[in-house]
């Protein structure tokens, strides 16, 4: 009788290869569906929700299935990378690519049910307004000043 076995007349190595075989078939679905997410959501907004979370569980799961197929160190070290590194960076990306889509105006606004953005950016706005018009009026200020000095010395060079 073998030491691994789950299931009479089975082997551990059985019972990684069938886990391996549903993770491939789970991810490669999940994947799938993020593309068809992608192709026929009408908005920015909604193609970049299908685009990575689906898509990140996808990778993560197709990963899985390969370190339990491969069952190498360097392999599974790799693949953890891959995986570390998808999970990192598309919430990321997609959070750049849906404030950049929101301030060009790619969104549709009767989509949104909830605009947080407009008040931080009317109010970043705001303040980039009144922090330029007191720069304005500092450099006026000091063309006066400058206009000023430049004319007593024109008069202190005409009294001499």
């Amino acid at each position: 009788m073998d030491a691994f076995a789950i299931v009479p007349g089975s082997t551990l190595a059985h019972v990684l290869d069938t886990v391996a075989a549903i993770l491939f078939l789970a991810g490669s679905f999940l994947v799938m569906v993020a593309g068809i997410g992608i192709a026929r959501f009408p908005d920015l907004l909604a193609r970049m929700h299908a685009a990575t979370k689906p898509q990140s569980l996808g990778l993560a799961m197709l990963m899985t299935a390969l370190a339990l197929e491969i069952r190498t160190g360097n392999v599974i070290w790799t693949l953890l990378l891959v995986v570390m590194f998808q999970l990192f960076t598309a919430p990321v990306s997609a959070h750049m690519v849906g404030r950049a889509g929101y301030r060009t105006r790619r969104v549709r606004e009767d989509l949104l049910r909830i605009d947080e953005l407009t008040v931080d950016l009317d109010a970043i706005n705001a303040e980039r307004e009144a922090r330029d018009a007191e720069l304005e009026a500092e450099a006026v200020r000091r063309a006066n000043e400058d206009e000023a000095v430049r004319r007593a010395d024109d008069e202190t060079v005409r009294d001499s």
